[in-house]
């Protein structure tokens, strides 16, 4: 949504009120603070305002802290977006986006936006937020330049990151450090600039700061610590690089300043408002004016002003209790805030003042080889500061501790140790360290949201953890609070929540569960994405990055040959077809069936890796080759070359069948029973580019000793000297699981018939990102059993299925697209993917 809109409300908002004429808010700022206010005034007195907010940007109130996932490519816009444009309609609001407002007549009460539209007021609201410091060095306003505030800001990153090169950022704070991160995993090599020696120096301490910037070096960025910025260097009116002032100059194709942010007072100035650091405002958020009212980042409070989202929700609440003459009213009196970095991988945690002082003690534990460091800072037998680096589980205790101002005396002694040996024990059970939290206690602290006020959802009906996050937005961002809803569901609802088991929705996008999603599309008949959003009414008019990637599957499945995939709703792994690494460059897997390979297929890969100067190439559990450290623009002229020689994706990358890993078999073994590698690549001939649930891995075992482990896989064979045991549901990950015995089977075409009749139940009824474990553990193994062989013409009916879906699968992902690719690569598919057209035929 980037064209202005004029949005009238649904509503009506009318002009009275009980007999009395409604008053008119109008609304400065369209941002989390300002629609924050608004939400909080609606839950006291929905009818008391006749409502308008005016916003800069041309767009609906989206959560700007989560642009640094967006930047990453871990979420989307519409993911991010906290008030839609229903929510402005249902609640009689009318939407002026896309045209800021330029003035403020506070004799005549109107303000003016740029477009020239007057609007009077009652009750005005300034929510203006922050403005970037933008360090003053020639090269400043180069095209290239850019700050890290909106949107917008983001977009010319991701369209810089698209040409790839090089970026620079300016400043080692948190939106700095997450400006990197981004643009590190789209591929460009970063350097970050810091003035101070340490990074992020107003939240963390030396010690923290230092094994921050090792890991972020280690992520492939370089970091450049005490380093003063003196110019910024232009070519042809872009920027080209940045020059230090010891002199040192690091090319750049875009420059990224984060080096802070000042409030937004400029049109309260104008207005002859008091303005000191940021707007004065007093406990109640009322400025100089008392008609004019001022909250979050723009704000100056008791000659403070912060620059973090927590105090905004405070903040908020008190100027709604006094918007509405609230009896409870209580006003702001300041907050304590604390601080998350948005980097996977990263677990940082830091709040209060851990500078020390008189009378100050610091409490220290350090584990270098695990990368953990702890640091409290007790005074006056009260905690007042926490650093925590590499594990944050007890941030929200010591946050909890902090606010409330607890005497911890008693347990100063385990303090450092976290909650569950402070609370004498060397255990401690997740619920009961969530159960002894205060109800004031912050559970989400990207949208402000208490313990007591999930509880009181929860009771309120919310039974599931989407339900949550759709009622009080509890998880419903960054999801760093996931664990702690949980623990609350399990809390307070005891064995009425199924937890992990429970059936869930799809998405917060509906209420449907998978299943029932299923169901719809084949029972109606549904066609596309868009089709199954509007008959099943979707909440978000295109759907979101959990239920897009689900639908695209559960239509390829259900309409093979029909349906056209759609590569804009898969993850990025599959749209690239390679695996993002951490550094932002890219591994490629070339697939060796059955884990055979030849000369002109390693040389091949030999070629590719001295050709791009691929620092690592890897034998994988697979019995494959991975080249690690390719570039993204270098990806198609790598499986052009690799298409040349005969070689097609291994789908090392997709929700798919990723290898089928054998032994050697009786062919070499004086062990073997069966010929399991040639078994093994007649399987992967007949199973491989077919898209799945989740990620598929088949192993064949040419006797019980099973090198192949074929009992952690999603289906194994281990061959016996009767014939061939047949196992399915292995996962050998982070929650292992053996595998069950499916049948026996005697001859290798009925042990192939079976193996396609399985894969086609599992595509047919497991949920999407649901493992072929938690399948069966879910339906349970006799069902399998069952629907494979009650029906005697069941086996051979899905196996028919899953051919002619096969049938209907691409080339090699890579091979239209590879200029290199020829008719040597299409013989060797024609080859491996026999598909007799009276069987085609039979199966439709």
């Amino acid at each position: 949504m980037n064209a202005p809109m004029n949005l009238k409300p649904r509503m009506n908002p009318g002009d009275q009120r009980d007999g009395a004429i409604r008053e008119k808010l109008v609304v400065v700022g369209n941002g989390m603070a300002g629609c924050r206010a608004v939400e909080e005034i609606l839950a006291r007195d929905g009818v008391r305002y006749a409502i308008t907010i005016f916003g800069a940007e041309p767009r609906v109130n989206y959560n700007r802290i989560m642009l640094s996932p967006v930047l990453a490519g871990e979420k989307r816009f519409d993911e991010i977006v906290i008030n839609p444009v229903a929510w402005y309609e249902d609640n009689a609001i009318t939407l002026v986006s896309g045209d800021a407002v330029v003035a403020i007549d506070r004799a005549a009460k109107t303000v003016t936006a740029a477009s020239g539209r007057v609007e009077p007021y009652d009750r005005l609201l300034l929510a203006t937020g922050s403005d970037p410091f933008i360090i003053p060095v020639p090269g400043k306003d180069l095209a290239g330049v850019v700050t890290f505030r909106d949107l917008d800001d983001v977009d010319k990153m991701v369209a810089a990151a698209e040409k790839g090169g090089a970026a620079v950022v300016i400043g080692g704070g948190l939106l700095g450090l997450e400006a990197a991160h981004g643009l590190s995993l789209r591929g460009m090599n970063v350097t970050v600039i810091h003035l101070m020696p340490t990074l992020m120096e107003r939240q963390l301490d030396e010690a923290a700061g230092w094994l921050l910037k090792a890991e972020l070096e280690a992520r492939g960025q370089t970091i450049l610590t005490g380093a003063d910025t003196a110019e910024i260097l232009g070519a042809d009116g872009h920027v080209a690089g940045v020059r230090l002032k010891d002199g040192r100059e690091i090319p750049a194709d875009i420059v990224v300043m984060a080096v802070g942010i000042r409030p937004a007072t400029a049109l309260a100035k104008s207005a002859g408002l008091a303005v000191e650091r940021g707007i004065v405002v007093d406990d109640h958020m009322v400025t100089s004016d008392p008609a004019i009212m001022a909250v979050g980042e723009c704000v100056q409070h008791r000659g403070a002003c912060y620059g973090l989202v927590a105090p905004l929700w405070d903040m908020c609440r008190a100027l709604a209790d006094a918007a509405t003459e609230a009896d409870s009213a209580k006003g702001y009196t300041g907050s304590v805030t604390s601080t998350k970095l948005k980097v996977s991988g990263i677990d940082l945690f830091s709040a209060g003042d851990f500078s020390g002082g008189d009378g100050a003690e610091d409490i220290v534990m350090r584990d270098a080889a695990r990368g953990l460091y702890k640091r409290v800072v007790v005074k006056d037998g009260r905690l007042v500061g926490a650093v925590l680096y590499g594990d944050t589980a007890d941030g929200g205790w010591y946050f909890d501790l902090l606010k409330r101002g607890e005497d911890i005396s008693a347990i100063r002694e385990a303090l450092i140790f976290g909650q569950a040996f402070a609370s004498g024990g060397t255990q401690l059970d997740p619920n009961a360290a969530v159960a002894a939290l205060s109800d004031d206690a912050e559970i989400c602290g990207c949208n402000g949201v208490s313990k007591g006020t999930v509880v009181a959802c929860i009771n309120g009906g919310a039974a599931t953890l989407d339900a949550v996050r759709g009622t009080c937005k509890a998880s419903a961002s960054c999801g760093s609070c996931t664990g702690l809803v949980e623990s609350l569901l399990a809390l307070t609802l005891g064995d009425e929540y199924g937890g992990e088991r429970a059936e869930k929705t799809l998405c917060k996008c509906t209420s449907f569960t998978h299943g029932e999603v299923r169901r719809h599309i084949v029972e109606k008949g549904l066609r596309a994405i868009p089709q199954v959003m509007q008959e099943l009414h979707w909440s978000t008019p295109d759907g979101c990055a959990s239920c897009r990637p689900a639908l695209n599957y559960y239509l390829l499945c259900a309409l093979p040959g029909e349906y056209v995939d759609d590569q804009q709703s898969r993850f990025v792994n599959e749209r690239m077809h390679a695996n993002i690494q951490k550094d932002g460059t890219y591994s490629v897997v070339p697939r060796m069936w059955g884990g055979l390979t030849n000369p002109r297929e390693l040389r091949a890969i030999a070629d590719v890796v001295e050709k791009f100067n691929a620092p690592m190439v890897k034998v994988t559990g697979g019995q494959r080759l991975d080249i690690f450290g390719i570039k993204k623009e270098d990806l198609p002229a790598v499986w052009a070359d690799l298409n040349a020689a005969g070689m097609v994706s291994g789908h090392a990358y997709g929700k798919s069948l990723r290898t089928v890993k054998t032994c050697v078999g009786s062919e070499w073994c004086r062990f073997g029973t069966q010929d399991s590698t040639g078994l093994g690549v007649k399987i992967e001939h007949m199973t491989w580019g077919s898209w799945m649930p989740h990620k598929f891995k088949i192993a064949v075992s040419g006797c019980p000793r099973n090198c192949a482990e074929a009992t952690i896989k999603d289906f194994g064979v281990i061959c016996v000297d009767s014939g061939y045991e047949l196992m399915v549901g292995g996962n050998g990950g982070i929650k292992l699981r053996g595998t069950d015995l499916l049948c026996k089977v005697a001859t290798e075409v009925e042990a192939m018939e079976v193996c396609a009749a399985f894969i086609q139940l599992y595509r047919e009824q497991a949920y999407y990102l649901e493992r072929t474990a938690p399948w069966i553990e879910r339906v349970g193994l006799e069902a399998v059993k069952s629907a494979l062989f009650d029906d005697p013409e069941a086996v051979a009916a899905l196996a028919r299925r899953f051919h002619f879906s096969q049938s209907f699968m691409q080339d090699d992902p890579w091979a239209k697209r590879a200029a290199g690719a020829d008719a040597q690569l299409h013989q060797h598919l024609a080859e491996v993917r026999p598909f007799p057209a009276a069987q085609m035929e039979s199966a439709k």
